[in-house]
């Protein structure tokens, strides 16, 4: 019989996917827990809680592939065969994760799953070289239910049932330790259940899963009180303890007196273990009045939430088209009365505005700990591959950004965090004669600045040899010798990010062919950010990413050069000055203006343009990519300006200058230029390459 329609189920399945990413997520972070502590009993616990709850989930899903390989793992995970074998247990448990992943990716597809017979045949080699564990304490009734949890899936259908009315019960029993024949009591308990009211759920869901636990839970819907019901299922030589609570007790956190059975303490097999829940109880209220408790929490698909945050950029679009009009009006009935009211609307509506795009970019805010939490996986395995002993600190893990680029960041971090060990984190035999510890450190480190987000991704190993870095980049043909001369530290150290080019003196399954630090460029520019790298030879590196708070909004700011309307991201402006054409000289064919103490190379983005008078003055914007300061030469500065971004189709704009456009109140288009493209491009056209640039237009 099943309780939901077809939409339902599909419901159900798209939120089993998502729990079921977290806790494959977690049962990484467990297995390397584990690796790091397999005598830890509790830790084994929380193991085979997550594969429990995993195996619920996916069974209610009808995954019974899935659930039938989860409930073996479970099965298996005991904490005296943790003790017997060692690391080896959390070995097998990470290899259940990528089997479980692989699954899923299937089931998402709505393909067939693989069988998983490699891990089956991993889990069953474990358990027969273990002899039999030895008999532990019983598991109380009481305690059994307090550590307790249904899966998300049959706390669904037990609400359902209570708003239906009915008067749900969830019922702990010990078996006795001396009943020998634990498939029939399962039958004898279920037909007591069968007499007392209708059963929702009950674990285990067979009888031959009896012989592998020692305690019975279920839910049932019945017009019995509770104490009825705990002195019918204790049933002597198969039950010897009974506990039953309204279900929701817990949630409600309401006042209560369940009814408990007396305890007897007696041996048995180890019990089912489960998930840990605070078991309160609740006063006795009407059948019908039986409610879970209010969730706080709601999940939203991301297009939904883009969907909003793009009506929220048109609303601004709109803001500004009022600005333009009642600036308009002003200028044609200033001393009309219709000014201030205007003006007074127009300030409620920016701000109520400007809180509506705040509260809606924070919907799309998720804390970096989900992004630095997948690192813990990758670390291990690298280091394994790699002959490398690492550990990995985490910090700054609350810091809030844009879960579109927290997701694109996976990437390119992955790849930093693979080149740290395989490049920089040197083998504990090195680290030991060079002074260090034998464990190398890969740190994370999230912080805001401004409207950025900074991540830093840093070790303590060999760091990174500039000379050799140039070297590399000669041989392969992406420098002259001569312009190796005069490269400034960061211009060498970021040679690094050229397709092809590698340090690495042998190839190996995680680095050395030369790809990865170019994606990593590629995916920053993608995103508007930016890389700097710090440094020291025997000391270790540390890469600095520069990433916006959002991709969808940005402030801005305008300026006129040869007659067409340009804006740059104000988080890449530094300041503006004042300049003549005759404070602008020329060094190794590029201009350059000299600020205060350091020389700034400048950038003209209308090149064909002839050249204003020696005595005029002109605007130079100073924008700042990486640790290098750049200077752009603009005809006219308009003002700052917040713009909605536009994505623009590669056939309207052929240039990878612009990365994006804007429209203004009066119904003007405005271009976004790519600050780390202009300069790139540009910056460094020389002289007789000027005339072949062409304008931007």
């Amino acid at each position: 019989m099943s309780f939901f329609s077809e939409d339902r189920v599909s419901e159900l399945k798209d939120l089993f996917f998502e729990s079921a990413t977290e806790l494959l997520q977690a049962l990484n972070e467990q297995g390397l827990e584990l690796e790091r502590r397999p005598q830890d009993a509790e830790v084994v616990r929380s193991v085979r809680r997550t594969v429990h709850t995993l195996k619920g989930d996916s069974a209610a899903c009808g995954y019974t592939a899935l659930s039938d390989l989860a409930h073996e793992l479970e099965d298996a995970l005991t904490p005296e065969l943790a003790k017997a074998r060692g690391k080896r247990v959390a070995e097998v448990v990470l290899s259940a994760a990528d089997i479980f992943q692989d699954m899923l990716r299937a089931y998402r597809k709505n393909a067939e799953p693989s069988s998983g017979a490699g891990l089956l045949d991993e889990i069953r080699a474990l358990v027969s070289k273990t002899e039999a564990p030895e008999l532990v304490v019983l598991t109380p009734a009481k305690k059994a239910i307090e550590t307790f949890e249904w899966s998300e899936y049959e706390k669904i259908l037990l609400q359902d049932a209570g708003r239906r009315g009915l008067k749900v019960l969830q019922v702990s029993l010990a078996v006795d330790p001396n009943c020998n024949t634990r498939a029939i009591a399962w039958q004898m308990v279920k037909n007591t259940f069968q007499d007392l009211g209708t059963v929702l759920l009950m674990l285990p869901e067979d009888a031959a899963s009896m012989e592998k636990v020692d305690n019975l839970f279920a839910a049932i819907a019945s017009s019995f009180d509770e104490t009825h019901i705990a002195k019918k299922c204790r049933i002597p030589m198969v039950i010897c303890d009974v506990f039953v609570e309204r279900f929701g007790a817990a949630d409600a956190a309401q006042v209560a007196a369940p009814v408990v059975e007396e305890v007897v303490t007696t041996k048995a097999n180890a019990s089912l273990p489960v998930e840990e829940v605070a078991s309160e109880s609740e006063p006795e209220i009407g059948a019908a009045s039986i409610s879970a408790a209010p969730e706080s929490t709601l999940r939203v698909d991301a297009e939904k939430i883009d969907a909003v945050l793009n009506l929220v950029g048109e609303l601004i679009i709109g803001k500004s088209m009022l600005t333009q009009s009642i600036s308009e009006f002003d200028k044609k009935f200033g001393r009309d009365p219709l000014h201030a009211k205007f003006a007074d609307v127009l300030g409620f509506q920016a701000r109520v505005l400007a809180d509506l795009q705040k509260s809606v970019m924070k919907v799309r805010m998720v804390p970096v700990e989900q992004l630095f939490r997948r690192f813990g996986r990758i670390v291990r395995d690298v280091a394994k591959a790699c002959g490398r002993e690492v550990r990995l600190e985490l910090a700054g893990q609350t810091t809030d950004l844009d879960k579109s680029i927290l997701d694109t960041l996976a990437e390119p971090m992955a790849h930093l965090v693979r080149n740290a060990i395989s490049h920089g984190i040197e083998s504990p035999d090195e680290r030991v004669a060079a002074g260090k510890e034998r464990f190398g450190t890969i740190k994370l480190n999230a912080y805001h600045q401004g409207n950025n987000v900074v991540i830093e991704v840093s070790d303590d190993g060999r760091g990174i040899d500039r000379e050799k870095v140039v070297k590399k980049a000669v041989e392969r043909g992406i420098i002259q010798a001569g312009e190796a001369k005069n490269l400034t530290e960061g211009e060498a150290l970021n040679l690094i990010f050229h397709s092809g080019l590698s340090t690495a003196e042998e190839i190996t399954s995680v680095a050395g062919r030369g790809v990865g630090m170019d994606v990593v460029k590629t995916v920053l520019d993608r995103l508007k950010g930016s890389i700097a790298i710090e440094t020291e030879v025997g000391q270790g590196s540390t890469f600095y990413l520069k990433v916006p708070l959002t991709l969808a909004i940005i402030k801005a700011l305008m300026f006129r050069s040869a007659q067409k309307l340009y804006a740059v991201p104000l988080t890449s402006v530094v300041e503006i000055i004042r300049a003549t054409e005759a404070e602008i000289h020329k060094v190794d064919q590029h201009e350059v203006l000299r600020l205060r103490n350091e020389v700034l190379t400048l950038v003209r983005l209308n090149r064909l343009a002839a050249q204003a008078e020696k005595t005029s003055k002109i605007f130079v914007i100073v924008v700042a990519i990486g640790d290098r300061k750049f200077g752009l030469l603009v005809d006219k500065l308009v003002g700052e300006e917040e713009l909605v971004i536009k994505a623009l189709d590669h056939h309207l704009v052929s240039t990878e200058l612009v990365s994006g456009a804007s429209i203004l109140g009066d119904g003007t288009v405005v271009l976004i230029l790519d600050v780390q493209a202009v300069v790139s491009k540009l910056g460094r056209a020389r002289t007789q390459d000027i005339k072949s640039a062409g304008a931007m237009a």
